[in-house]
């Protein structure tokens, strides 16, 4: 026997449908077994999964997870913009919505004119050594202006020039053996304040197409080098997505676009 949970795909910070990062977003009423959601993702092939229920707790509407692939992550930004786009569609009344999460706190999704704004934390990284994956990505160190590292797993590598973030051809296998969850390189951009790649081999995916987590990263420190709270971010991924990026403190909020492409059931397991 099956019971069906409505299940949507959805575009984030796209600019039009099969642009940006796309998500599968899956309703649950109960969480089942870990397993059965790391399946349901498996099943789905894309970078990120995001399921959610009802919030019980009296913090948040709902409770988000997100699961890779291979795993469950910290903190998925393109997916929580999809959940927030998925449930502010169904209901013209709302305005925006809250997640709980487990490791990432709270989250908001709000509209913003024809797009969402989304807060999400604030991930101020500190300087790292970039040697272990400088070759991997097939740089050298008179390329880069400055490495920094978050304890999320993350690692951020800073460019001086746009060319080379859309150049890179890395080396995935080397790159997965650094032991970073993600990789980050960014440039001052061109047609956009700021450009970046994001590579996610840590967690079981070669290129992430638009990765909100990690404008959590990169919105503190190019807030700083810029001087204004405000800026724009292009990812040059081969889809692309264009993201608005504010700090506030410890919080970031991400803007963009939203375009559901399918519609339906999954069929789960009683």
């Amino acid at each position: 026997m099956t019971r069906p949970c409505p299940f949507a795909q959805i575009d984030a910070f796209a600019h039009a449908p099969f642009t940006g990062n796309p998500a599968a977003v899956v309703a649950l009423d109960a969480w089942p077994d870990d397993s059965l959601l790391q399946s349901i993702a498996k099943e789905n092939n894309l970078s990120e999964t995001a399921f959610f229920l009802p919030d019980d707790s009296g913090e948040a509407d709902y409770e988000l997870r997100w699961f890779t692939p291979a795993s469950e992550v910290e903190l998925c930004g393109h997916a929580t913009l999809a959940t927030g786009h998925y449930l502010l569609s169904r209901d013209p009344a709302l305005d925006a919505v809250t997640f709980r999460t487990r490791r990432a706190g709270v989250l908001r999704v709000a509209r913003d004119g024809d797009r969402y704004a989304m807060t999400l934390p604030a991930w101020r990284a500190e300087p790292k050594d970039m040697t272990p994956c400088l070759a991997a990505l097939g740089l050298s160190p008179d390329q880069v202006s400055a490495g920094f590292g978050h304890a999320s797993g993350y690692t951020m590598v800073v460019v001086e020039d746009a060319s080379l973030v859309t150049g890179l051809a890395p080396d995935f296998r080397a790159l997965r053996e650094t032991g970073d969850i993600v990789t980050i390189v960014t440039a001052p951009g061109g047609e956009t304040d700021i450009v970046s790649r994001v590579f996610a081999t840590g967690a079981g995916l070669e290129e992430d197409p638009v990765t909100g987590s990690a404008h959590a990263v990169l919105a503190p420190y190019w807030a700083e080098l810029l001087g204004r709270d405000a800026f724009s971010a292009y990812q040059a991924s081969e889809r692309g997505g264009y993201l608005d990026c504010r700090i506030d403190g410890e919080s970031v909020t991400l803007s963009g676009g939203c375009i559901t492409v399918l519609k339906g059931d999954f069929l789960l397991p009683d």
